[in-house]
């Protein structure tokens, strides 16, 4: 009789180990930050083209963390300047190949940057930061197709705004009151003309990205043209 009720209890526990040795885990530790099994997926995914730098990754760095008080030249938060391939990459904060142990993006990823009270990353925008230092964080350059024929509100002109312009320009507190977070907010910009103005660095205007290069000459034509045609949302 003991011994069935040693085997029993024996069974029990090897079947309880069992589970939990197949059993995959939601999250990932990656230092201290618990990275979602999603994200890692997404990240780790071989398929899909190769992000650039210059026209992916680089504008989201200038526009949410190269900021005044910030990360920008001037203010070097926590010795971190993010404004530029050279300075990003300075330090261990960026580990190629090894998203999930670089400092950086664990901060970016946990919501540490951009502190409360500024407009955090989007899922998309972290993920691009991700898969860009999964693929080597290499400074590629010139790689981004555009095409100028292209330039609908939701597909085209909401996405540039996001990558160059929403850092500043959204949350409680746009910068100038200008928000380019929602469509109500480009259109007034885009009607009164301040938007092409600032795009362009035409004279008597704010030039934008405020710290950062133009935009480049195919993102100013779409701009350009979504303007003429009325700023529609479509």
């Amino acid at each position: 009789m003991k011994k069935s009720i040693l085997v029993l209890v024996l069974a029990v526990v090897v079947f309880y180990a069992c589970q939990r040795q197949v059993s995959k885990p939601s999250t990932q530790q990656a230092g201290s930050v618990a990275v979602s099994s999603d994200m890692e997926q997404a990240i780790n995914n071989p398929k899909g083209a190769t992000i650039c730098f210059e026209s992916d990754v680089l504008p989201i760095f200038q526009s949410s963390c190269a900021k005044s008080g910030c990360h920008d030249a001037k203010s070097h938060k926590e010795g971190l300047v993010l404004d530029s391939y050279k300075h990003i990459m300075q330090g261990e904060g960026i580990v190629p190949g090894q998203p999930f142990q670089s400092e950086i993006f664990l901060k970016i990823y946990s919501g540490e940057m951009p502190p409360k009270g500024n407009t955090p990353l989007t899922d998309a925008q972290i993920k691009t930061i991700g898969k860009w230092i999964k693929q080597g964080a290499q400074n590629t350059t010139n790689c981004a197709g555009c095409d100028t024929t292209q330039f609908t509100y939701s597909n085209t002109i909401s996405v540039i705004f996001q990558t160059n312009c929403t850092g500043c320009h959204s949350g409680k507190n746009p910068s100038g009151g200008i928000d380019l977070s929602t469509y109500a907010g480009a259109q007034v910009v885009a009607l009164n003309g301040r938007l092409v103005g600032a795009v362009t660095h035409a004279p008597g205007y704010s030039p934008m990205p405020q710290g950062a290069p133009m935009l480049s000459d195919c993102n100013i034509t779409e701009i350009e043209k979504w303007v003429a045609a009325g700023a529609p949302n479509n």
